[in-house]
């Protein structure tokens, strides 16, 4: 079903009041956790980074600092392995990190459940039917996040955002964010085997 009509109008008003509440809510949590993270791994406490939004159109996704700035001799970033500190691992693993993406669901750039935004030089790597991920807004959750998040594939993971494409329904989303909230307790599927969180996308194949 795609999204649109109605059914695509309470989604998006649904975003808005969720993510607005939530904002309210967790804004005590959301202090402490940027005094944290300002304190282990100075400034900038936010990370910002271009991303993929609906159609491709470039998004600003905004969330909490995990890794610390280190970089070689040439000046190049060191591998996340290197950079991730024990906060940044707490937070990945509790998706605190994940909290300043309400401002994107409240600018109606992001959705709470939708395929996760990736990098934006992955754009020319996808597959035609892969790149259909991009028909529907990106959320912070998704179908893939509650299969497996990063601990699947790329093709899985990938094929999973696909799905969610041609089934989405309100009711696929209330189920998705009720198995997030599941997950989030079980703190499962944070990283891939042999990687922090998952190796690069390099092409069609998933691998």
């Amino acid at each position: 079903m795609r999204q649109s009509g109605w059914r695509l109008a309470v989604k998006q008003v649904s975003d808005r009041v969720i993510a607005g509440c939530a904002l309210t809510v967790l804004s005590p949590v959301l202090g402490m956790t940027a005094i944290a993270v300002r304190i282990g791994l100075g400034s900038p406490v936010f990370f910002r980074q271009a991303r993929p939004g609906r159609h491709g159109r470039e998004i600003t996704v905004v969330k909490l600092r995990t890794m610390r700035d280190l970089r070689a001799p040439s000046g190049e970033l060191l591998p996340d392995s290197e950079r991730m500190t024990a906060l940044g691992r707490f937070l990945r693993a509790t998706s605190l990190d994940e909290i300043p993406q309400l401002w994107n669901v409240l600018s109606g750039e992001l959705s709470l459940v939708g395929p996760r935004p990736l990098l934006t030089r992955y754009l020319d790597r996808y597959s035609p039917e892969q790149a259909r991920r991009h028909e529907v807004l990106p959320g912070i959750t998704g179908w893939a996040q509650v299969h497996g998040r990063n601990a699947i594939s790329w093709e899985q993971k990938l094929a999973m955002d696909v799905w969610y494409v041609d089934h989405w329904s309100l009711l696929l989303d209330l189920r998705i964010m009720l198995l997030t909230a599941l997950h989030m307790l079980r703190r499962d599927g944070i990283s891939h085997q042999g990687h922090v969180t998952m190796p690069e996308f390099m092409g069609e194949g998933g691998q």
